[in-house]
């Protein structure tokens, strides 16, 4: 489903030029939950970004669902830190707001939008403004107006960094389910081991910048558990340990 091969990213900065990404390889396959940790500023974002078609790669290659990214793509459904709800708007007006900007504001369309708010406990909240939702709910909100457009892939960019640790916890694990109960194929971008731990079938690490793959951890025979109940077995611990060592941690 995504493909990149020696994905090199350079860019211009005030005192020069900064490299972001150095040959990277990664294959995601279809109906995956992979996660990209590494050390802060090494170019996670800037992978989602190349996916995405928000960058251009300077060398390399990128593909998404069998064809060459060129730019932004319906088949993609970019999930921000922020859940960037407008206050002004309903709950159901704020999930249909990108039916609205790509032209799709179409009947099958809104009642795909009103099954997914039915679906996962937002319909009661529907015609609520965003600052009467508590944070998980705004989030679940957020991830519903992006899933409304019916991509293939998602990309999270950190969308649970601004909770608090228990609503994380409990946020992470829910959006993960309702990922995966819809077939989606995603990619999470995350500084939290734990999180990408709990959630993921595999898991990509990232060096410093420029950021290379350094290691992959495939988890995907350990995805018997749910989120929570992973983070109490001892494999949890093992991998946790073993990645923060890659990622260059002292002990």
């Amino acid at each position: 489903m995504i493909h990149l091969r020696g994905a090199s990213f350079v860019y211009q900065a005030p005192d020069g030029e900064v490299e972001a990404l150095r040959q990277v390889d990664m294959d995601i396959a279809p109906g995956e939950f992979c996660s990209v940790v590494g050390p802060s500023g090494c170019g996670k974002s800037t992978l989602l970004s190349v996916i995405s078609g928000l960058e251009r790669l300077t060398s390399g290659t990128v593909e998404v669902d069998g064809a060459a990214v060129c730019g932004p793509s319906d088949k993609i459904g970019l999930m921000p830190q922020r859940d960037q709800l407008f206050p002004w708007r309903t709950i159901r007006d704020n999930v249909t707001l990108g039916l609205s900007v790509l032209g799709k504001r179409t009947p099958e369309n809104l009642a795909y939008a009103d099954t997914l708010l039915r679906r996962y406990g937002l319909w009661d909240f529907a015609r609520k403004r965003p600052a009467q939702l508590s944070g998980g709910m705004r989030q679940r909100c957020a991830l519903i107006r992006t899933m409304a457009t019916k991509p293939k892939i998602l990309l999270l960019d950190e969308p649970f960094s601004a909770l608090d640790f228990q609503t994380r916890l409990s946020v992470s694990s829910d959006i993960s389910r309702i990922i995966r109960r819809e077939g989606k194929t995603a990619l999470l971008v995350t500084h939290d081991i734990s999180e990408a731990i709990s959630l993921s079938d595999r898991i990509f690490v990232l060096s410093a910048r420029p950021a290379v793959v350094k290691n992959v951890h495939d988890l995907a025979k350990l995805r018997g558990l749910s989120p929570l109940e992973w983070r109490d077995t001892e494999a949890f611990h093992t991998y946790f340990q073993a990645i923060w060592k890659e990622l260059d941690h002292h002990e």
